[in-house]
């Protein structure tokens, strides 16, 4: 009797947790069609590109200005006293060590400056996406995007659980129809110069 019971009173908080599951709303979010919409991110762009193109600029000056000389210590080398060609191959070797150092803190550097100017755009939206979820009686929210080269957290879900038009409107910014944002410059540079044989 006592398992009849406790039986039937399992199964009453089980249909009462699924019938207050079944009424909580779920929503979510495209991160990277709501960023591409935003003014700022086109700001945001436009430095980054900027920044880019100044690293790379001064990536290529310094492959340039040791292929020059490496060009010049291959045509002379047959000629050179050892102490000068042991000196040359050294300066070499240095400027080898500067143009491959110089590649990864401009890269190293370049992502820490995407994620310094991102951050107030993404505090943004996670405010604006609170206060809507909130207005709208969404329980949960979740972000559609799983980041480049990744499976989306949100594999199915119906079309009026976007929330992302409602966040542009409580930011402000009239949505536009979907198309693929332009990717944001990427913190790489060229590859690393051929090294001498």
């Amino acid at each position: 009797m006592k398992n009849k019971f406790f039986i039937a009173l399992l199964a009453f908080f089980a249909l009462a947790t699924a019938n207050v599951n079944a009424q909580q709303k779920i929503g979510y979010i495209s991160l990277d069609y709501i960023l591409a919409q935003m003014p700022e991110a086109k700001q945001v762009e436009t430095e980054l590109t900027t920044t880019k193109t100044q690293y790379d600029n001064m990536y290529q000056q310094k492959v340039k200005d040791f292929q020059t000389k490496l060009a010049d210590y291959e045509k002379n080398a047959p000629t050179m006293a050892d102490v000068i060609k042991a000196d040359r191959e050294k300066e070499l070797q240095s400027m080898q060590s500067s143009i491959e150092e110089f590649r990864q803190n401009s890269s190293v550097s370049l992502q820490k400056k995407q994620s310094q100017l991102l951050q107030p755009l993404l505090k943004k939206i996670e405010d604006n996406m609170h206060a809507v979820a909130k207005e709208n009686g969404y329980a949960f929210v979740f972000n559609y995007d799983a980041g480049q080269g990744t499976t989306p957290i949100v594999l199915h879900a119906p079309d009026d659980a976007n929330i992302s038009d409602l966040i542009l409107k409580k930011m402000g910014v009239t949505p536009k129809p979907f198309a693929p944002a332009p990717a944001t410059p990427a913190a790489t540079t060229p590859a690393a110069p051929a090294k001498k044989n």
